[in-house]
């Protein structure tokens, strides 16, 4: 199994990287973040997976790890083929990814291009459980009274919801609205957990749920 490929980038164009590894051209597919990082001529590490069909070798490259263990996993899930799973990495990153998973939201992935509203929702099942859980800031530092000044739990639930993809202020007046029902005082003491609150947010935004899209 070929895991990575390191060598000079010969040529990008749109979402195919072509690197060359021992005089040997390889070409990989690759995020359009991903190729508009690449400059021909550039030395680069890719994290690989072989895609081995009757009549085709296919390569699938990753800037990191992560992003590659993500895709291996959304292909273990039934309808999901190495297509929409890059088209997943290439509209979401993989906190967003965990962060959906956590608050068993499938509307991020449903609006990937590829993903229908019951493919969303198998990503969802599939992968919980199953991806390393994040901290909506992303930063990871600790929580609680020896551990460091992360924001509050509401200021994680409003910056997961607008890594989401919903405007600043929907996410705001969502997280105000949860406060409101359980009281900002008790949601904090209470130890209320970021995920049990962003599931709340989000059954608020959920008649909502293609605003975020439509407004792109």
């Amino acid at each position: 199994m070929i895991s990575s490929l390191r060598g000079t980038v010969l040529r990008v164009a749109g979402s195919m990287l072509v690197i060359e590894v021992a005089g040997v051209g390889y070409a990989v597919a690759v995020t359009p973040a991903h190729a508009l990082s690449l400059r021909v001529g550039d030395e680069a590490l890719v994290h690989t997976s072989l895609i081995v069909r009757e009549d085709s070798l296919s390569f699938f490259g990753f800037a990191d790890i992560d992003r590659l263990e993500v895709f291996e996993l959304l292909l273990g899930v039934n309808g999901v083929g190495p297509k929409s799973a890059l088209g997943v990495l290439a509209e979401l990153t993989p906190d967003q990814i965990a962060l959906a998973v956590q608050a068993d939201d499938d509307s991020a992935f449903r609006k990937v291009s590829g993903i229908g509203p019951k493919t969303a929702k198998l990503i969802v099942v599939s992968l919980a459980g199953r991806l390393r859980s994040v901290a909506p800031t992303g930063a990871g530092a600790p929580t609680g009274a020896a551990g460091g000044t992360r924001g509050s739990v509401a200021d994680d639930v409003r910056i997961a919801l607008v890594g989401l993809g919903w405007p600043e202020k929907t996410a705001a007046d969502a997280v105000a609205e949860v406060l409101a029902e359980l009281g900002d005082a008790a949601a904090e003491a209470s130890g209320a957990s970021v995920p049990a609150l962003l599931r709340r947010a989000l059954a608020i935004l959920g008649p909502a749920a293609s605003a975020p899209a439509a407004a792109r």
